[in-house]
């Protein structure tokens, strides 16, 4: 590999972003892997308060412009006056982890898309009508705008979701994220917690459904007492979730962690019984596997990704999307019965030993170079 090959990634969020999350780690896991093998890496993302212009970061080069509100409107502007002609890169992989940016249609490079997963109507369960109606739309561009492009999928479900839009299914690579298992690993010194409890990992907004599971907390309370659920994330729907908890009268047992570093996160991911996963839709569903590699049994919605990341009935029970009655059994079936948990939750372990990071990044920058 050629020292002099230029790759421009294009995502709105960079690793130092304050909302970065797991489409940035697992970009940044296959930048990473280019820096290795010889790249030139550039990575263009949106500003952010009081963040530099540019920046360095693991022998990449972050260049910020724009807001996370008009990123992909300035993108154009920023290809055609910085990374073209003589500064043209070699390949450009633009990660469609908001909206698209449509950089096939403004650069004469070669262009790889990354899809983590695309929000099709669930769009409108976090977005006002207008704002979701233009997600949507954009979303509808995306097999005529990238003709000639090659996509990385991170699961089954949105290589299906993108060959059902238009996209040839032989230009759809997929391949599943990784897992830092000197970070995500059982740990004997940390014992389950004395009472049943639950726990959720992930931002706080409408699509993610935790209003799916405080609804089914009373019957829970029959059911399981002292049941706890720690929530570990944060976001801009938290409000509306604690007002949703008072109104069914159980505050008591929810506890709002907001965001968590590793460090406290892992203790909680380790000694809960079950973490419970109720989103629509998902890319892939990084925080079950991690569960899994926890040894912690998982209850998640029977959903795209989720679906993919979970083992039907050997790492996680799975609950058809917003059916109240059902997560209620399928969570006090785990919670309940220790023999059904266990099992779980060693198969959880297992499942997830087969996920690591420098394979996924590996396979994955062969897919976008076309090199596979």
């Amino acid at each position: 590999m050629s020292a002099s090959r230029h790759l421009l990634a294009v995502n709105f969020r960079d690793p130092a972003h304050p909302e970065a999350g797991g489409a940035e780690l697992h970009l940044e896991e296959i930048l990473l892997e280019a820096v290795r093998q010889g790249w030139r890496v550039t990575w263009l993302v949106s500003g952010f308060v009081n963040a530099p212009s540019e920046a360095e970061h693991r022998g990449m080069r972050i260049v910020r412009r724009g807001d996370w509100w008009n990123f992909n409107l300035v993108v154009p502007g920023v290809l055609k006056n910085e990374f073209s002609g003589a500064n043209k890169p070699d390949l450009v992989v633009e990660d469609i982890n908001k909206v698209p940016c449509f950089v096939a249609q403004f650069t004469d490079a070669p262009v790889a898309v990354i899809v983590p997963h695309l929000f099709g109507t669930t769009a409108f369960q976090e977005a006002d009508p207008v704002v979701a109606s233009y997600v949507v739309l954009l979303e509808k561009l995306i097999p005529s705008a990238y003709a000639r492009s090659r996509f990385l999928a991170i699961s089954e479900s949105t290589r299906d979701d993108l060959v059902v839009r238009g996209v040839p299914t032989e230009r759809v690579a997929v391949v599943h994220c990784g897992l830092d298992h000197s970070r995500y690993q059982v740990n004997p010194g940390v014992a389950k917690t004395a009472h049943p409890s639950l726990v959720y990992v992930g931002r706080l907004r409408r699509y993610k459904g935790l209003d799916w599971v405080i609804r089914t907390l009373p019957r829970l309370r029959q059911w399981v007492p002292g049941l706890k659920l720690s929530v570990v994330g944060d976001g801009p729907w938290q409000g509306e979730l604690v007002k949703q908890a008072r109104s069914c009268g159980v505050s008591d047992m929810i506890e709002f962690r907001g965001f968590l570093p590793a460090r406290e996160k892992l203790p909680l991911l380790q000694s809960a019984w079950a973490l419970v996963q109720p989103s629509p839709k998902e890319g892939w569903g990084l925080t079950v596997v991690e569960a899994g590699a926890c040894g912690t049994a998982v209850v998640a919605a029977d959903s795209p990704g989720l679906r993919d990341s979970v083992c039907r009935d050997q790492t996680g029970l799975l609950v058809p999307y917003g059916d109240d009655a059902a997560l209620a059994d399928a969570l006090a079936r785990v919670l309940t019965d220790t023999a059904l948990r266990d099992r779980l939750a060693t198969a959880g372990v297992q499942w997830a030993s087969g996920f690591r990071w420098d394979d996924c990044a590996r396979k994955s920058l062969a897919a976008l170079a076309g090199e596979r």
